[in-house]
């Protein structure tokens, strides 16, 4: 059996900014990741980071040796109206960052899916191979650690539960520009277009689960729309899509983030934005909070995480200037 002062779940953001600040601090962190070695990180999303996650993570754009694409304006079409606003944004490819933050974390990584979670002598243990005195879950929405230890005491709100889907390929766009749609076709949520660096594009929409469930069209339904608006638009043109679905909950009042030793962060905790549904930031920020708990013995909340995306997206100094969550 393998022994250590921590073992996180999960290598995404929120388990590789756990573990760093983890291991800078001397603390014996060992990494659970389900995915396989050649595709950590596999996870396909719009893959949109802001400035305040590189603040987060002690990085400075250059420093980061993959595709980072950087938007200076974003381009909103909400039902009818049009819009656009300078910001600072940044695309990546979570398969290039995913892996990479987990390299740079530190930790030792072993490569195994949880199954069995238990409580001993003030210990957690892993399956029978895995013991630890603290436990982060950070394995996304079908997080073990949630399933086995937080489920009862924090329930997810349905209502809050975003369905999409979204693909990302090698493309020659023309366009370079960020496209966010709201509200088409009465799709209760947004698609996008998110141009990514060395030649990929990412597209995708999501929606509230509840709603889509009680209107006349699936989400594939609006799916097939949105290929059809891309090619109108010349923004995609003769393209096969091979869209991948996936699931993750809206930011919902968190009754514990925290039982005994044991933690939940990101989208385990069902932290993504209520406006934007983005869930890099939130995750690395309680990630980063729940190696600070630990560290210092202080009480680990989740209230400072981001909420909103906009103060950020409108006014990149916004988070510097007035603290995260406002």
């Amino acid at each position: 059996m393998i022994d250590s002062e921590v073992i996180v779940v999960g290598g995404g953001p929120a388990g590789s900014a756990c573990a760093r600040e983890l291991v800078r601090n001397n603390i014996e962190t060992v990494v659970l990741e389900k995915a396989e070695a050649e595709s950590p990180g596999g996870k396909i999303c719009a893959g949109w980071i802001t400035p305040q996650v590189l603040r987060d993570l002690g990085l400075r754009p250059k420093e980061y040796p993959h595709s980072l694409l950087t938007f200076n304006r974003l381009h909103y079409r909400i039902r009818r109206k049009r819009f656009s606003v300078m910001t600072r944004q940044y695309s990546i490819r979570r398969c290039e960052f995913d892996p990479w933050l987990l390299v740079r974390a530190g930790a030792p990584v072993h490569r195994h899916a949880v199954s069995r979670i238990r409580e001993e002598d003030g210990r957690y243990i892993i399956d029978d191979l895995f013991r630890a005195k603290y436990l982060v879950g950070a394995g996304g929405t079908d997080c073990p650690v949630y399933r086995t230890l937080f489920a009862k005491v924090n329930p997810r709100a349905r209502e809050l539960l975003i369905i999409g889907m979204d693909e990302e390929f090698p493309y020659e766009y023309r366009n370079k520009n960020c496209y966010l749609w709201f509200f088409d076709r009465d799709l209760p949520g947004y698609s996008w277009y998110v141009p990514k660096g060395n030649g990929y594009l990412n597209i995708g929409l999501g929606g509230k689960f509840a709603a889509l469930k009680g209107g006349n069209e699936t989400l594939r339904d609006h799916w097939d729309y949105f290929i059809q608006k891309l090619d109108g638009l010349s923004l995609v043109k003769n393209h096969a899509s091979h869209p991948r679905g996936r699931n993750y909950y809206l930011r919902h009042g968190v009754d514990a983030g925290r039982l005994g030793n044991a933690f939940i962060t990101g989208d385990a905790a069902g932290l993504a934005t209520v406006d934007m549904g983005e869930g890099i930031g939130p995750a690395v920020e309680s990630g980063i909070l729940a190696a600070e708990s630990i560290i210092h013995g202080i009480p680990y909340s989740l209230k400072s995480v981001t909420k909103y995306s906009w103060p950020g997206i409108l006014f990149p100094w916004w988070n510097r200037r007035f603290g995260r969550g406002r």
